[in-house]
């Protein structure tokens, strides 16, 4: 399978912090950024696809729509996208695919977040059909509890120990040491990790992303109008970066791993079960779009919630084997100089979850990396980039990038 590619013209981003401000102001922030860095006018947008939140009143479920108006309406249509987690990248897909159809050239994606104190959590009210909200009420399982259970299995499965996780920690930390946008810029120790309080054994406070403020927004062009705006103009997306695969696939059944918020695992008695899982799944879709593969990948940018789910992320993107991850990580595959950095950006565990905008932070970091102008940490000419995460619910996202 193979899908035309569109432009990457331009990304910007909101700082990550705990600002306490109106999701729209991040949001905002990154989409005039954004256009500057595309050297386009808002008035030249032809769409709009906001990335939800649905944590922040009413706006929030309504986020196309509420960025267009605070940029100041000019009559163009809208979408917003919720998929959690992977709401950015469904958010990119819908504009990808009006550019692709030719019912616009430029399309503005924008996802921003406020989260409260704590632990993410359902909004209020009594919803006993509801999975997110019941394993709350039933089980007490908050989202550290199940990414404990994550850890777990690398260690029953892989041998997988606590200083292995605490290894990543300290490769993002480096990573994000002079990222600007970065919420936590301070390095960590593994005496420092092995100190902090266990959330959910085997998991202590170092091993798990915060939740954050921030925001990001990407625009996006026909391939056609990138090459005229950027041969008439000044424009600072040099080497154009494209978008090759978006891969927003769901769960085959019978899916025998645990994904959160369910309580349980299909029942496989009787059924083959699929030749791969859901996170593989994500990955391979978007390989198979792009026409690439692992090895053509030169630096990843992963949802690295919990310290032990991005080793999980390296086997399921075809990094290496299953069962490797720890040893790539040791043998310094995965960080600045080694063959495929990943997370230079920091990741989660410098910039901490704002929902909305982490698939498309993400896509703003690879597009620098791509150009060769990231601020912090810097793969040497990085050609082809990849993004990894999931949302509640089955919700995939993968997006790939070349130049």
């Amino acid at each position: 399978m193979s899908v035309d590619q569109v432009a990457v013209l331009g990304v910007g981003m909101h700082p990550w912090g705990k600002w306490g401000r109106n999701f729209v102001e991040y949001g905002v922030a990154a989409a005039q950024d954004a256009l500057a860095d595309a050297g386009i006018d808002w008035r030249d947008v032809g769409f709009v696809a906001g990335a939800d939140t649905m944590r922040n009143g009413y706006p929030g479920y309504v986020a196309g729509a509420t960025f267009a108006q605070a940029l100041g309406w000019t009559g163009i249509p809208v979408t917003s996208a919720y998929g959690a987690c992977a709401s950015g990248a469904m958010a990119l897909d819908a504009a990808r695919q009006r550019i692709l159809s030719g019912m616009c050239e430029v399309a503005l994606v924008v996802g921003a977040d406020t989260t409260p104190k704590g632990f993410l959590k359902p909004n209020k009210g009594e919803r006993g059909d509801d999975p997110d909200w019941l394993r709350f009420r039933l089980l007490g399982m908050t989202n550290p509890a199940y990414f404990a259970m994550w850890a777990r299995r690398r260690i029953d499965l892989f041998g997988a120990s606590s200083d292995d996780f605490a290894q990543v920690k300290i490769k993002n930390a480096r990573h994000g040491l002079n990222n600007p946008y970065a919420r936590y810029r301070k390095e960590v120790t593994a005496e420092a990790i092995a100190a902090s309080p266990t959330v959910s054994s085997p998991l202590r406070l170092l091993d798990i992303c915060a939740t954050s403020d921030g925001g990001a927004a990407v625009v996006l062009t026909s391939m056609d109008y990138a090459r005229k705006h950027l041969s008439s103009s000044a424009g600072s997306a040099d080497p154009l970066v494209k978008v090759a695969a978006i891969s927003t696939v769901t769960p085959t059944f019978p899916n025998t791993i645990l994904e959160m918020p369910n309580f349980a695992t299909d029942s496989a008695a009787g059924i083959s079960r699929p030749d791969r899982g859901f996170k593989q799944a994500i990955g391979d879709s978007a390989y198979a779009q792009a026409g690439l593969g692992p090895d053509d990948v030169d630096v990843a940018e992963v949802y690295d919630l919990s310290t032990a789910l991005e080793l999980d992320w390296y086997e399921d993107l075809g990094f290496c084997g299953v069962g490797e991850a720890e040893k790539i990580l040791r043998d310094g595959v995965t960080t600045l100089g080694g063959r495929l950095p990943v997370n230079l950006s920091g990741g989660l565990a410098c910039f901490g979850e704002a929902v909305p905008a982490q698939a498309l932070a993400q896509v703003c970091e690879l597009t620098w990396q791509l150009r060769g102008t990231a601020k912090g940490a810097q793969a040497e000419n990085a050609k082809v980039g990849i993004t990894a995460n999931q949302g509640l619910f089955g919700h995939g996202s993968s997006v790939i990038l070349t130049r």
